[in-house]
């Protein structure tokens, strides 16, 4: 028998019709509701989803502003907690917890109890290691159950998880571990993607040997390794313990708002931002954001065999909302590999067959992949039966039209009812979303359905006043639990209040074009900000130029991403070689080597020019948003004023060159 799979969002209001006698005509009005009364709203989330405190709170908001809110004071939680309260009904259903599989087709399952008693070995073993509570541990590992293991380890003792994709280049790692100081690293050393084994022995010894805070290694072995690590633990070692303390363990009750992770956002100058959340904060915005997403308990006989599958790299917020299935007790399905197999020969197929294999209920991507899917003309139903898959989840970018109507059409070829599109858009810097799905509204392709419950967003023209039915900046305009705490080692919040709150003072300002519509469906239109954004991770520029200019050769650079929707993703770098220097082949293979090895494949340039000087402000900061404008065909006149420039000549090369794409895209 088929699961009903009755909207979340349904049940929640039946909730609040039975339990405080609330209900709503319209989604508007309940979206409207969570955000003017926020004690109410964040008050039912709390009750709704049954969570526990040994301690009560004494106030759910103490006073409404951004940044500095403090939520659900005297409360304690734990993530760890979330997650294990699923075991004995999981696992009498006969539910696993992972659903593991790799580019070798080496499948993996871990049933509930299992799960658990790794979680309560693991921990103990980073207690014997030196951790404490407040300790950061930092993770160099793929997107494998061991991951999942290390982290609720982690929460479930009170240490601070943070970890970083083994696709990032040993700088890049370094520029976000060393600013954290973690006591323990916990790496693999090798991962298999995109058709190899890739040795990550000499990484993990150049990320001891660069992290002086680090005591002590312990190592994820893998047959991909080409020379062995010196450690002082090894996973497996760490998994074996099954005696009554293992027995005994159980998660640490947390205050509300202690540190449960710290990810990165990287921005225009400067090192990565480490953003540190909250244990409470993140529970309760991920419970919010269920009702939107809709994953459902695998036990339960409203979502009966549920299988949540969104894919992602550990370096991708995204890989924490695929983690958070487990605490809404589904069952996760996770993939370690490339989405196309190999480069040499690319297979847009691979994940609809992995989809199919284990019977994917929600199958969630970045907008990119179903893009590159339209584009090499994959058939799904070639790949398998896909009659299982009721929901497609896409983020990290724009998806346009065009390629929602291809993979709805997919569906209905094969004989499927209708497919839902849960379409998100938020950020790693709150790991949430801010506008999204809801299955009982209308879908029109291209956009998402909704604001999200307890998210106050609007989108602001230049003069900071709300509009309807035009672009405008994305903001968000009263306090979420998810918000930040700070940023690691900022003194006075400096980069934080500048991250998010220097254009409009008490306001978040996220950094993306938004429309909302009449009917209250959401537009994203791309960054707003020179944030580089390449199938969804996010990259300061920063970063690019640490990289580039590293080079005796490059004097000076830009770069800047030309996202927007319905257009190709297209980054172009502009560099200043010195003087007598030509850019030839062999100069753009060291500057593409440059940014492959610092960051990351992912990170490379469509093209690279070379020009006589980058514009230029007169304190000296790069024109990255103003020529970012120009390239996306808005005058100069209205993007840059001349006057304000150290090097206006400068400017004249950027416009002949938007001139040259803008006719060739006439043509």
């Amino acid at each position: 028998m088929t699961a009903p799979h009755i909207p979340q969002i349904r049940l929640y209001q039946n909730w609040l019709r039975d339990t405080r006698g609330l209900t709503f005509d319209s989604y508007d009005a309940l979206w409207r509701w969570s955000v003017t009364d926020l004690d109410a709203f964040w008050q039912s989330i709390w009750d709704y989803h049954r969570m526990q405190s040994p301690t009560p709170h004494t106030a759910v908001l103490v006073e409404e502003k951004m940044p500095g809110a403090v939520w659900f004071p005297g409360a304690k939680a734990n993530y760890a907690r979330e997650v294990l309260r699923h075991v004995e009904a999981a696992h009498a259903a006969g539910m696993p917890a992972i659903v593991s599989d790799n580019e070798l087709g080496e499948v993996r399952e871990m049933s509930w109890p299992e799960l658990k008693r790794q979680i309560a070995s693991v921990a103990l073993t980073l207690k014997s290691l030196g951790v404490e509570r407040g300790d950061r541990v930092a993770a160099y590992l793929p997107n494998v159950p061991e991951t999942m293991v290390a982290f609720l380890a982690c929460s479930s003792i009170g240490a601070v998880w943070s970890v970083c994709a083994p696709d990032m280049g040993t700088a890049a790692v370094v520029d976000r571990f060393r600013q954290i100081e973690p006591k323990v690293l916990i790496a693999a050393d090798g991962v298999h993607y995109g058709g190899k084994a890739i040795d990550r022995s000499a990484v993990v010894r150049e990320l001891r040997a660069a992290l002086p805070s680090v005591k002590k290694l312990l190592l994820l072995e893998t047959p991909y390794a080409l020379a062995p690590v010196e450690a002082d633990a090894d996973w497996l070692g760490a998994i074996a313990r099954d005696d009554a303390e293992v027995a005994a363990f159980e998660p640490e009750w947390l205050p509300f708002d202690h540190p449960i992770w710290i990810v990165y956002s990287s921005g225009t100058t400067g090192l990565p931002k480490p953003i540190v959340h909250g244990q409470g904060g993140i529970i309760m915005t991920m419970y919010a954001c269920g009702l939107h997403n809709d994953p459902g308990p695998s036990y339960s006989a409203n979502n009966f065999g549920e299988r949540f599958h969104w894919y992602s790299s550990t370096g991708w917020v995204m890989w924490n909302c695929q983690l958070a299935g487990l605490a809404f007790g589904s069952t996760i399905v996770i993939y370690d590999g490339h989405p196309a197999g190999s480069k040499d020969k690319p297979d847009w197929g691979v994940l609809w067959r992995f989809v199919a294999r284990h019977k994917v209920t929600f199958f969630g991507a970045g907008a990119a992949y179903f893009t590159n899917c339209m584009k090499a003309g994959v058939r799904t139903a070639d790949c398998g039966d896909l009659s299982h898959v009721r929901a497609l989840g896409s983020t990290g970018s724009p998806l346009s039209e065009e390629v929602q109507r291809w993979g709805t059409a997919q569906f209905q070829a094969a004989g499927s009812k209708d497919i839902w599109w849960c379409n998100i858009s938020g950020g790693t810097d709150f790991c949430g979303a801010f506008v999204g799905g809801n299955r009982e509204l209308p879908e029109v392709p291209g956009q998402m359905q909704c604001r999200q419950l307890g998210h106050a967003v609007e989108a602001w023209d230049e003069n900071g006043e709300p509009v309807i039915g035009e672009v405008g900046e994305l903001v968000c305009t009263k306090p979420m639990p998810s918000m930040p705490l700070y940023f690691w080692g900022d003194e006075g919040n400096a980069r934080y209040l500048s991250s998010y709150f220097d254009t409009y003072p008490g306001v978040w300002r996220h950094g993306d074009w938004l429309k909302i519509g009449e009917d209250g469906g959401c537009i994203i239109y791309g960054r707003s900000d020179a944030t580089i954004n390449r199938q969804g991770l996010r990259m300061g520029t920063s970063e690019i130029y640490s990289a580039v200019e590293g080079l005796p050769e490059v004097l000076d650079s830009m770069v800047v991403d030309l996202e927007y929707l319905g257009r190709d993703s297209y980054m172009p770098l502009f560099v200043v070689l010195r003087p007598g220097l030509a850019l030839d082949d062999a100069m753009r293979g060291k500057l593409n080597a440059a940014i492959k090895t610092s960051l990351s494949p992912r990170f490379l340039p469509n093209d690279i020019f070379q020009v006589a000087e980058i514009p230029r402000t007169l304190s000296g900061k790069k024109q990255e948003l103003p020529i970012k404008k120009l390239l996306l065909g808005q005058p100069i006149e209205k993007v840059v004023n001349r006057e304000a420039m150290a090097n206006p000549v400068s400017l004249d090369w950027f416009v002949a060159f938007a001139a040259d794409r803008a006719a060739v895209a006439a043509v």
